[in-house]
C-alpha cells in the first residue's frame, strides 16, 4: 500500500484565509449589531478576509433586509481591504434555476464592494451537469467576479458536491476566482487540487473542511466557519506556516480539536458553540443564536473553556 502524501506539501506558502462571520444575537433575541461590527473589525485586524451572510451568519435563515444591513456594516469596516458575502436564493425542491434572483443578490453585494459567494439552491443543484454549467455561465455574465460553493447535504438540503467533470469546467470560468469545497472529504478536495494544478494554478480551492483544516499544507486556501471562533489564532497559524515555524503543527492540532468538537452532529449546531466560545472570550455579550438554529448542551462551555486555555499559551 502506498502511504506517500497524495499531493506534495508546500511549506512556506502564503495562505489566503477567509473567515465566516458569526451573526451574534442579544439575550432578548435581537441582532447584536455592535458585536457583529466588532467581530468584523477583529477579523480584518487579524489579516483575514471577512465573509458575511454565509452559513455561519445564518445566510439561509435571515431576510433580505438583514442581509443588506450586514453588507452595509461590513463595507464601512472592511473598506478597501474587501470582503466576501453569500449570494443566497431561497427556493424549494423542484424549483427552476432563477438567474434573476442570483443577479439581484450579487448586485447587492457588489454595490457594497463585496465579492459574491454563490450559495447553491435546489434550482441550481437539481439540474443535470450541462444545466449546472450553463447556470454558472449565466452567473459569470452577471457579475465582475465570484466564488463558487459546493456544500454537502450535512450542512443544507439544497447542497451538492459536483462531479469532477463539472468542477473542471467551473475552474475554466475566468471570473470565477475560486470555489469553496465543503464535502468534509479530504479525497474529494485532493481531487480538486489536482484539477486546479493541472488546469489553472491561480484558481483558489477554498477548503470548507472544518474537520481537516491542515488541507492548507497541500495548497488549499480556506473559507471556514471554524475560524470565526478564533480569527487571531488562525492568522497566527497561517503565519507560522509561511515562516516554516514548527509551532504550526501544535497550534493547528488545537484548532483541529476545536473543529472536531464543534462540528460534531448535528453539524449546524456549531454556531451555538461559536457563540459560546466568543462569549467566553468576552467578544460578544450573549451566546444566543438564531431561533431556527440547533442548540448545544450548556456543558459544551466547559470543554470550550479548556480549549481556549490551550490556545492562550500562544499569546
Amino acid at each position: 500500500m502506498d502511504l506517500s502524501p497524495p499531493l506534495p506539501i508546500l511549506p512556506g506558502r502564503k495562505i489566503t484565509g477567509i473567515s465566516a462571520i458569526l451573526l451574534p444575537f442579544e439575550t432578548d433575541g435581537k441582532i447584536d449589531w455592535q458585536g457583529l461590527a466588532q467581530h468584523v473589525e477583529r477579523t480584518v485586524a487579524a489579516g483575514l478576509i471577512p465573509a458575511v451572510n454565509m452559513d455561519t451568519g445564518y445566510g439561509n435563515l435571515i431576510d433580505n433586509e438583514i442581509r443588506s444591513r450586514v453588507l452595509e456594516n461590513t463595507r464601512s469596516i472592511a473598506g478597501e481591504k474587501g470582503f466576501v458575502a453569500g449570494a443566497f436564493v431561497a427556493d424549494e425542491p423542484g424549483s427552476a434555476f432563477d438567474p434573476d434572483a442570483y443577479r439581484h443578490a450579487m448586485e447587492r453585494i457588489e454595490s457594497c464592494g463585496g465579492t459574491p459567494v454563490i450559495f447553491q439552491s435546489f434550482g441550481l443543484t437539481e439540474q443535470q451537469d450541462d444545466g449546472i454549467l450553463e447556470s454558472y455561465h449565466l452567473i459569470a455574465d452577471s457579475c465582475d467576479q465570484f466564488i463558487a460553493f459546493e456544500l454537502g447535504k450535512v450542512f443544507a438540503p439544497f447542497g451538492s458536491i459536483y462531479s469532477l467533470g463539472v468542477y473542471r469546467e467551473l475552474v475554466k470560468i475566468e471570473n470565477c476566482l475560486g470555489a469553496k469545497h465543503s464535502s468534509l472529504s479530504r479525497q474529494l478536495e485532493w481531487d480538486r487540487l489536482r484539477i486546479r494544478n493541472e488546469t489553472r494554478p491561480d484558481f483558489k480551492v477554498f477548503t470548507g473542511n472544518d474537520l481537516a483544516i491542515d488541507m492548507v499544507i497541500y495548497g488549499s486556501d480556506y473559507l471556514l466557519g471554524l475560524s470565526t471562533f478564533a480569527p487571531d489564532y488562525f492568522a497566527l497559524r497561517d503565519s507560522l506556516w509561511e515562516t516554516e515555524h514548527p509551532d504550526f503543527y501544535q497550534l493547528n492540532d488545537i484548532l483541529q480539536y476545536l473543529g472536531f468538537f464543534a462540528f460534531r452532529a448535528p453539524v449546524p449546531a456549531y454556531k451555538h458553540d461559536a457563540a459560546m466560545f466568543l462569549r467566553l472570550r468576552n467578544w460578544i455579550a450573549s451566546d444566543r443564536t438564531h431561533p431556527q438554529s440547533p442548540m448545544r448542551p450548556e456543558y459544551d462551555s466547559e470543554v470550550l473553556s479548556g480549549i481556549l486555555d490551550q490556545l492562550q499559551q500562544f499569546g
